[in-house]
């Protein structure tokens, strides 16, 4: 089995500023490297993780119906175990090996190797202690890129690796859990065999008493939870309580002292473990498509495209664009952020209203060539690969045909011993061979080419002037009926998509026939 390194990045709590600042400095000193190595992959401890958590849980579980008292924060876990179950399933779907060792690693330090994405999404968690806020997450990356910029598959996925530093510091906090039950544990044990002196055949905990030598010396939280069991048998259990008073005394320490502090510790881990799943439930409900608009420097660079069209073009559309920027880049090995303003700077060079000043020409058009040129990199010959394509798919479809042509042709030709008619077979054939080689061709295609997605423009929100658009209806028009009932149509047609600079037409073309003083007209 491959070993893996486990990432621990421990912080204290900054403020949102202080945040901003520390990511802008770790940005500056992060030297990078093409990919990420293998031995840093979070998923085989992201398992372990959910593993030791579910130990907790279960142990919780068992702990409320032997009647132990529940640590506060181990209820966060009882509620929303489900959560943290359906994350790490999402993270094990969505970052295989092959994906994680594409992102861009750190290339030197104690980070070396790691993704550059799971090391800020690590950082972020460690100094807010799990707990933030969509908005102020968007800040936290925009700090970072303001030293050095993510590429969109790292922006895209980060949500990811903030999901796996949210686990592992869950699973910190359930091995605090879990210490503090088999204290508890430890407690009702000691309480069942020297305060209600029960016959070892009646002992509910004393069972386990191998189970709990493992866990070494008392805590504070054995000590909170002894003198809250003893004063609870009054009179019976003073003499322990004094006892267990007199022990802490010579540790320099007071009872209360040594209660306030587990209590404090207590109401620490609540807190901390609300935060990580809290923030758990904030990236479940983001909307990081937004997210990544916002943050994107790629986005910001292609809005400035001089002819306006991208800024009113749908999401689909606008991540196929992006999709051609970061398959450019693989390709050159240039930024996504040069390739981006490159292509804007050709469109600026163009006049406006032309499809040159478009920047799609540049992405998805004949244009390319010029952006590669203008990228000084060898010419990419598009043109001639689609040439190439089009002479593999006709000609395999030719042949095929041909060659069951001339198969039936030659069984027709062993049936009747006529070459004639079999040449005649196989002339006659070919063409409904042709039609059925073309459907099959086709069908094969579908299945294992991507299809090129159109263009599409996003007025959801209002048609713009200049954008105004008729609808028309066809239809023949036989009576005077025919026409006040397409009209009634076209009214309801109307009202149903009533919209600024959208407009209904009836095109008929009318036959109806009115007499009128005699007169047909």
């Amino acid at each position: 089995m491959d070993a893996y390194k486990e990432l621990n990045i421990k912080g204290v709590l900054l403020n949102k500023e202080q945040l901003k600042n520390y990511l802008e400095n770790i940005a500056s000193d992060h030297t990078l490297k093409e990919k990420s190595e293998k031995e840093t992959y979070p998923v085989p401890r992201l398992i372990d993780n959910f593993e030791y958590i579910t130990r907790t849980y279960d142990m919780l579980n068992q702990h409320l119906k032997l009647g132990i008292n529940i640590h506060q924060a181990g209820e966060w876990l009882l509620d929303n175990y489900y959560v943290i179950e359906e994350t790490v399933k999402e993270v094990r779907k969505e970052l295989p090996l092959k994906k994680y060792v594409n992102f861009i690693g750190i290339g030197s330090g104690k980070y070396k190797g790691y993704a550059r994405s799971y090391i800020v999404a690590a950082e972020i968690v460690a100094y807010t202690e799990g707990g933030f806020k969509a908005k102020d997450l968007e800040e936290y990356l925009e700090s970072y890129q303001n030293k050095k910029t993510l590429n969109m598959d790292e922006i895209w996925d980060i949500n990811l690796f903030f999901k796996v530093a949210l686990v592992e510091r869950i699973r910190e906090i359930c091995e605090k859990i879990y210490l503090s039950q088999m204290q508890k544990l430890k407690v009702e044990s000691i309480i069942e065999r020297l305060v209600e002196i029960k016959p070892k055949d009646e002992l509910k905990f004393g069972t386990q008493t191998k189970i709990l030598e493992s866990y070494g010396e008392n805590s504070y939280t054995f000590i909170e939870y002894m003198s809250y069991k003893l004063k609870k048998y009054g009179k019976k259990g003073i003499a322990y309580l004094n006892i267990l008073e007199e022990e802490i005394n010579k540790q320099g320490l007071t009872l209360q002292e040594v209660i306030k502090k587990e209590h404090f510790d207590t109401a620490l881990k609540k807190v901390s473990i609300g935060n990580s799943i809290k923030s758990i439930h904030a990236l479940q409900r983001m909307n990081f498509s937004e997210v990544f608009e916002q943050i994107n420097g790629v986005e910001e660079i292609l809005k400035e495209d001089p002819s306006g069209v991208y800024k009113n073009m749908d999401y689909k559309t606008k991540e196929y664009y992006r999709s051609k920027v970061k398959e450019i880049a693989k390709k050159t090995k240039i930024s996504e952020i040069y390739i981006s303003k490159k292509a804007v700077e050709l469109a600026k060079k163009e006049s406006i209203g032309t499809k040159e000043s478009h920047i799609g020409y540049y992405l998805i058009d004949d244009g390319i060539q010029k952006l590669y040129l203008e990228l000084g990199v060898k010419k990419q010959e598009e043109g001639q690969k689609i040439k190439q394509k089009i002479n593999i798919y006709i000609n395999t479809i030719v042949i095929l045909s041909f060659i069951m042509s001339i198969i039936l042709g030659i069984l027709t030709y062993f049936a009747s011993k006529s070459f004639v008619l079999a040449i005649l077979e196989a002339l006659l054939i070919f063409i409904p061979i042709t039609e059925i080689i073309t459907k099959l061709v086709q069908n094969v295609l579908s299945k294992c080419v991507k299809p090129k997605l159109i263009p599409k423009m996003d007025f959801s929100e209002e048609l713009p002037e200049e954008y105004s658009t008729m609808i028309v209806i066809p239809n023949v028009l036989k009576t005077e009926e025919d026409v006040r009932e397409m009209f009634k149509k076209l009214e309801v047609y109307y009202l149903a998509n009533k919209a600024e600079n959208i407009y209904c037409t009836l095109l008929g073309d009318s036959s109806c026939r009115r007499k009128r003083k005699g007169n047909t007209r």
